[in-house]
């Protein structure tokens, strides 16, 4: 019976599910040069024609987590307990970094005697995140076969923060006996790191130029 009761928390999206995930690319010619909107004198045509920018947009829901629970009063080695919520519904707060609650924190008490806490597996979701790369590209032809293409590129060109998964053991929330109000966040709720979504696990926006050669 008590197998049972915990049966229906199992059902649960996977860890890497995202709800919406949705990707934009594009390349465009700018309007200089001969032929184009803009700048059509010879000098003018020379150093703006020909330029192309290609965009990709990213834009996504954040992947489900569990809160989970201290296990001593589990008593169930390589068993993972599960927190006791205790509200119905669970208020997203949207705070990020020390000190700041990405969810009520409030929601979720450890578990104090042997059985498996009540919360349901990634039951809860973390932030969504937004990403822009931008490039500005244009080739030059040097003789009839030999071309040389000139690339700049900015990834998180808007320098936004792709924020991990806040801490989700409840076990170290502290609270204040008198009124059982929030003493010490422990990490529990707090979001203090970035996914690193960029290039080369770099998050912050990063430029890169390059130069190449095709015959």
């Amino acid at each position: 019976v008590q197998a049972c009761a915990y049966y229906g928390l199992n059902r649960a999206v996977l860890n890497y599910d995202r709800t919406h995930n949705v990707q934009i690319t594009n390349i465009w010619e700018l309007p200089f040069g001969k032929g184009k909107s803009f700048a059509h004198g010879r000098l003018s045509s020379a150093v703006f024609g020909g330029w192309q920018m290609n965009n990709i947009l990213g834009f996504m829901s954040g992947t489900p987590f569990s809160v989970t629970a201290g296990g001593a009063s589990l008593d169930m080695p390589g068993s993972t307990q599960r927190a006791d919520q205790v509200k119905p519904n669970v208020q997203i707060l949207g705070g990020t970094g020390r000190g700041q609650s990405y969810f009520d924190p409030l929601a979720f008490v450890p578990v104090t005697s042997a059985r498996f806490g009540n919360a349901g597996f990634n039951s809860l979701r973390g932030p969504g995140s937004a990403n822009w790369d931008i490039g500005l590209f244009r080739e030059f032809g040097i003789r009839e076969r030999m071309k040389l293409q000139f690339r700049a590129e900015a990834f998180n060109a808007s320098n936004t923060p792709h924020f991990s998964n806040p801490g989700a053991n409840v076990s170290n929330l502290t609270l204040n006996p008198a009124d059982g109000s929030v003493r010490s966040l422990g990490g529990f709720s707090e979001i203090t790191s970035t996914n690193s979504l960029g290039r080369e696990g770099i998050d912050e926006r990063q430029f890169r130029f390059g130069m190449r050669l095709s015959w």
